[in-house]
């Protein structure tokens, strides 16, 4: 660990298919040194003839550009026999978060070291000579030698130990895996301490952290949750957790919030570490949801993994999916799959999958480099919403049993898309339903984007109001992509029918044409369409302008008729309907003026997601006034009511009460109003920042802290902006650090900002994994959004150097810079961004290009009409 290198042998026992002289495997970066290959006699011994079968080898080299390694043989391996390769060989251990890496941190002021791996997805290489894809499934045994001041951790339990040499080095053997693929082995090298818990199937589960973070119960929460989700799984999929042991491993820097190796599954201490004190209750919801998604891995993943990297969606899209329902089975009253799924998974991604330069969520993968683009947001989100629609088509019980019987035909296996799809018809079949999940999900899954269905009530004399009209588009943001042979899918709508006093029956409708017919009940002139029940559809809900007013009407007199999902829903859609020019301006305007009626979290949520992406568009037109002063008119009657939580004692800690949805539209609620402008929620937030400078007590509750330090640093002076940059400093909770941070972010003062982005990216005051969030925090302030798009063309060399290599840092720090660019001016310096560097930036420049388009396009075509409808007095009508 000192000169930060290792050595280490392989040994592999290969079976030769075809005669061939070449053995061609995946190594990156290693000096190997001596290699030898035997032939092995039945039974795994060498063959006894002279020289024990060892084989002459011709020569053998690297080959970088492939990151293979080649080994010539003299003579040919013959079919049907089986070979030993042994190789040995020497590399670093890097300061890059890939392959076994090391990473460090401060116990009583000494600065320790710890090395860890991430293989994910082809740094397996880095580590040992391997066959590094994921259908060359193998078992592996490993042995660690190491210091004995450090402890050893790895996949499986160790087996035995030898003591001490006289060196002080102890080695570690640890028993065989199951059959598993390269890239989720994992081994770890620390000096952390633990707390363990155990299953009631006997299966121990450990917490490993720096001991200061053990001591203090932070991964207590974890570790408790853990043991409730093992099992949880274990009776969803009746499928058993196949190892003996489970740890969770606290690391304080990690390229991703965290990784499914089996049975030592690695996490940012950010994402597992609770300080009960200090964090919020969201904090609390993102921690949980990594722990979630993570224990489903060790089932969709790791057990069952997925054939080819196009596929990777197959472990991601259902290990997102299970964040929701595996929450919902901790905690029943947050109801996270019918409602916080709705706005942080199907809004979040439809706006990337409207886009024109979106991809299918199965993409070709052909090289190397091409996997990195494969893990992205459409992968994780989108391909959960495709899961969540899928099992709502199936029903619980059904579904259930496909994915059991796809689990139990493939662990220890790999698995493609159309080996789920067989399972989930089979299931259907059994009842007499005859889906064919296949044909209905290649559509969904081979096609990029997701379809705008437009229900109008039928109009026409020859039929009677029993029938409506449907039709599918391709839903675009950008109006000139649009052509008309648009994309097909075959779309499981479902339809309600209601008037101001009930909802009548809903109906299932598969729409596989472009226009089709329906009959459904009886309709008048006061009935109202809804499409989409609750939400459970990957697509969008156009209607005539009739049925927008009726359904309008019927918002402002009695919204509780309609379910909290669609009223969540009809938000999101009328809004981004309305920015791709599918709609008049004025109408989600006129829709969200119901929101003084409004009492739940999710519409309000949905609201203030739309909301935001607006008032990004419009914080620097000279108009604004008009919409910071709209919005506060729908928020104001229900913030006063609402008011600011209070903070008497024994309130801490305990954030798991009923009123979870009460303190999250609270929340909401104060953060729209502070940030609009409202002039009682500025002075509580900067009484609250004066409070807790004069006495040292930060008083401020935790749920609405990085709302408070926000607030207060964009109004008061530069003393306030250097108070809180001196808590970053001196806190040690990681949730506070990372909401202190991002309030510095908030200033007015262009001196100060700049301060921060020179300091971020330059001293190593700033941990590495925050300085991208800097960068994208300054830019979303529009006092600072030249400052950040300035600051991130002349840094890139450094930035993409530093985070190229990493899946999700490099996009996000484009699209995050972007975003918001709106200009004429901005689109320009961003073309030439793009031509003079934009080289090797993957999909993520593109992505930025047609955003900023649309955002200066939707100036050039909208914002007049938008402004005008907030000119006219409300009262007036429609339009």
């Amino acid at each position: 660990m000192d000169n930060f290198t290792f050595s280490g042998e392989v040994s592999m026992e290969l079976e030769c298919v075809n005669a061939t002289r070449f053995i061609v495997l995946h190594t990156d970066r290693l000096e190997v040194d001596r290699v030898s290959v035997t032939a092995e006699s039945a039974g795994g011994r060498p063959a006894n003839r002279p020289g024990g079968g060892v084989m002459r080898i011709h020569r053998h080299f690297p080959y970088p550009a492939n990151q293979m390694y080649v080994v010539v043989l003299h003579r040919e391996l013959k079919p049907m026999r089986v070979y030993r390769l042994n190789m040995s060989f020497d590399a670093a251990i890097e300061d890059e978060l890939l392959g076994f890496f090391r990473s460090s941190y401060t116990l009583q002021r000494e600065k320790r070291y710890l090395a860890v791996t991430q293989f994910s997805p082809i740094h397996a290489r880095k580590a040992f000579p391997c066959f590094d894809e994921p259908i060359y499934k193998a078992t592996f045994s490993l042995s660690l030698r190491h210091d004995q001041q450090y402890t050893s951790l790895s996949n499986m339990p160790v087996e035995s130990s030898s003591p001490a040499d006289e060196d002080g080095w102890v080695t570690n053997r640890f028993a065989r895996t199951p059959r598993m693929s390269t890239y989720y082995l994992a081994w770890a090298v620390c000096n952390f301490t633990y707390r363990e818990t155990q299953t009631s199937g006997g299966v121990t589960i450990r917490l490993y952290a720096r001991p200061d973070a053990i001591a203090s119960g932070a991964g207590d929460y974890a570790l408790h949750i853990t043991k409730r989700l093992l099992g949880f799984y274990e009776d969803y999929f009746k499928v058993q957790y196949s190892l003996p042991k489970l740890d969770l491993l606290a690391v304080p820097k990690h390229p991703y919030a965290a990784m499914e190796n089996w049975g030592l599954s690695v996490f940012v201490e950010q994402k597992i570490l609770l300080d009960a004190e200090v964090s919020s209750s969201s904090y609390q919801m993102e921690l949980t949801m990594v722990v979630v998604h993570e224990i489903c891995h060790q089932w969709f993943g790791d057990l069952v993994t997925p054939v080819w990297w196009e596929d990777v969606w197959l472990k991601e899209g259902f290990a997102h999916f299970f964040e929701y329902v595996g929450t919902d089975f901790l905690f029943p009253k947050w109801n996270m799959e019918k409602q916080r799924f709705l706005t942080d998974v199907l809004h979040e991604v439809m706006l990337l999958d409207g886009l024109s330069s979106s991809h299918p969520i199965s993409q070709e993968v052909e090289q190397a480099t091409d996997i990195d683009r494969v893990f992205d947001w459409i992968a994780y989100k989108k391909g959960a919403a495709l899961i969540r629609m899928l099992a709502n088509v199936m029903g619980q019980t059904l579904f259930q049993k496909g994915l059991n019987d796809y689990l139990l035909s493939h662990m220890y296996s790999n698995a493609a898309r159309d080996d789920l799809w067989s399972k989930l018809t089979q299931a259907m079949h059994s009842e007499g339903r005859d889906i064919d999940i296949g044909e209905m999900m290649d559509r969904w899954t081979l096609q990029m984007g997701y379809p705008v269905v437009t229900i109008s009530k039928n109009q026409s004399e020859q039929l009677p109001t029993h029938y409506i009209t449907v039709t599918q588009e391709h839903f675009l943001y950008g109006e000139e992509v649009r052509n008309n042979v648009s994309l097909q899918w075959q779309v499981p709508l479902t339809v309600a029918v209601g008037n101001a006093s009930t909802v009548c029956m809903e109906s299932l409708l598969w729409i596989n044409n472009r226009t089709e017919t329906h009959k459904i009940g009886q309709m008048d002139d006061s009935t109202w369409l809804l499409g989409n029940i609750n939400q459970t559809g990957y697509f969008r809900v156009n209607y005539d302008l009739q049925n927008w007013k009726l359904l309008i009407q019927q918002l402002h007199s009695n919204p509780q008729i309609i379910s909290v999902g669609n009223r969540a829903g009809l938000i999101d859609d009328a809004f981004n309907l309305a920015r791709a020019g599918y709609l008049p301006q004025g109408i989600p305007l006129q829709l969200i003026g119901y929101l003084p009626e409004e009492t739940s979290f999710l519409p309000w949520h949905a609201a203030s997601r739309a909301l935001y992406q607006l008032d990004k568009l419009l914080d620097r037109t000279d108009d604004y006034r008009l919409f910071s002063d709209y919005v506060l008119k729908q928020v104001a009657s229900r913030y006063h009511q609402i008011g600011w939580p209070t903070n008497g004692p024994g309130t801490e800690g305990n954030i798991l009460k009923a009123s979870y949805q009460t303190e999250e539209l609270q929340r909401e609620l104060i953060m729209l109003a502070c940030s609009f402008g409202n002039k009682q929620c500025h002075r509580q937030a900067v009484a609250y920042i004066s409070d807790w400078i004069s006495s040292n007590k930060n008083r401020i509750p935790p749920n609405i802290r990085d709302i408070v330090y926000c607030t207060g640093v964009s109004l008061m002076d530069e003393d306030v902006w250097e108070f809180i940059w001196m808590k970053f400093h001196s806190t040690s909770a990681v949730s506070e650090k990372k909401i202190l941070l991002e309030a510095l972010t908030c200033s007015d003062n262009t001196f100060l900002l700049n301060r921060l982005l020179n300091l971020s990216l330059t001293s190593d005051l700033v941990p590495e994994q925050d300085v991208i969030d800097v960068i994208i925090h300054v830019g979303r302030n529009p006092q600072g959004r030249n400052l950040a798009w300035k600051y991130f063309r002349d840094k890139w060399d450094i930035l993409n150097a530093r985070y190229g290599e990493a899946l999700f840092m490099n996009s996000k720090l484009i699209g995050g810079v972007t975003e918001f660019l709106n200009t004429e001016r901005e689109l320009n310096e961003l073309k030439e961004f793009i031509q003079s560097s934009g080289v090797g930036a993957g999909p993520a420049l593109p992505r930025a290009l047609e955003i900023v388009e649309g955002n200066v396009r939707w100036h050039r075509l909208h914002r007049r009409h938008f402004y005008q409808w907030l000119r006219k007095p409300p009262s007036s009508t429609f339009g």
